[in-house]
């Protein structure tokens, strides 16, 4: 109900914001509109992303302090956990405290370089989470297709370099396409219709159109999500084929407990991305953008932790005991 009185707020209001920013061509920073409100919409919006932002950091922070607190937690499985969730930490500030800020602000202006910093960091983080996914779906075929071999394959080495090379690979891979558009030129309107720098709306803003950087630019945002998203569900089918072979309710009750948290995280993410590059061009675009957006920017992360300390009856106990001794 809030957001639809958000959007149904009249754009009269918000050329007050940026008539007074807009007398030159050259764009010396950006204003993000976010979600336009009447000043008390945008106090409410402060108040609950604020707690979903502090809930989020309390949840993944608790599974890191668990799994570093419970020596049977020092699994590779829970080890790439551990990193996830750190990552999920790095994915919300990267986004909802510029967010917060915007909702205080009356100009609601970025700066250029803030701008960019955003979106590289967004993007490259949400990369890294896509080789996060990747790696701990590798993990649990090791674990369930190949159970005998798996202490002598998945070694602390392994999981080392599994940790390092999806942080490096992450970041590697929007490097030479942020540096090319922020050399752009940008005229014309200051106007981000969104709550973050998105390439989209950026690419709008430049003095010269370039189909060539946004066909490039595009390509490599897909490439991780479907050739990850292929081997996920590659390794997942050959973990279910392997689930089905077992003939005990209770070992098959079991791998699917093992790998339920991980298959309703991969749902989440790769849904809503899914959803955001998949769904067919509407009057509604940009308002389907923000809360696709927002559902795996802001609200994927906060569940996260929910549905791996529920699932995983090791980490349930390990956070019931660490918050008994934290009291």
């Amino acid at each position: 109900m809030l957001f639809r009185i958000c959007w149904s707020f009249t754009a009269h209001r918000h050329m007050k914001i940026y008539n007074t920013l807009n007398n030159s061509n050259i764009i010396t920073g950006f204003i993000l509109l976010g979600f336009p409100c009447p000043r008390e919409g945008q106090i409410l919006l402060f108040v609950l992303f604020s707690i979903l932002y502090l809930l989020t950091l309390i949840g993944n922070s608790s599974i890191i302090c668990a799994v570093g607190w419970d020596q049977r937690l020092h699994t590779p499985m829970d080890i790439l956990l551990a990193n996830f969730s750190f990552l999920e930490i790095c994915y919300v500030t990267s986004t909802v405290p510029n967010m917060l800020a915007n909702f205080l602000s009356e100009t609601k202006v970025i700066s250029f370089s803030g701008c960019f910093l955003q979106f590289y960091f967004f993007f490259s983080l949400g990369c890294t989470e896509c080789f996060f996914l990747a790696a701990m779906a590798f993990d649990r075929y090791l674990a369930i297709c190949q159970p005998l071999h798996y202490p002598t394959i998945m070694t602390g080495q392994l999981c080392t370099n599994l940790v390092v090379n999806s942080w490096v690979f992450g970041f590697l891979w929007f490097l030479i396409p942020i540096i090319i558009i922020s050399q752009m030129a940008f005229c014309g309107s200051r106007i981000i219709d969104h709550f973050l720098c998105d390439p989209g709306p950026l690419l709008a803003l430049t003095c010269k159109r370039a189909p060539v950087m946004e066909l490039v630019f595009s390509t490599l945002a897909l490439l991780p999500i479907i050739i990850l998203f292929l081997f996920i569900m590659g390794s997942y089918s050959l973990v279910l084929r392997a689930v089905l072979r077992v003939r005990s309710a209770a070992g098959q009750r079991k791998a699917f407990s093992t790998c339920g948290s991980h298959l309703a995280v991969v749902s989440l993410f790769y849904g809503s991305v899914l959803v955001m590059y998949g769904s067919p061009t509407s009057e509604h675009e940009d308002r389907m953008q923000k809360i696709v957006t927002l559902f795996y920017s802001v609200v994927t992360p906060l569940l996260n932790p929910v549905i791996y300390s529920l699932r995983n009856k090791d980490m349930k106990r390990a956070l019931q005991k660490f918050m008994r001794i934290q009291r």
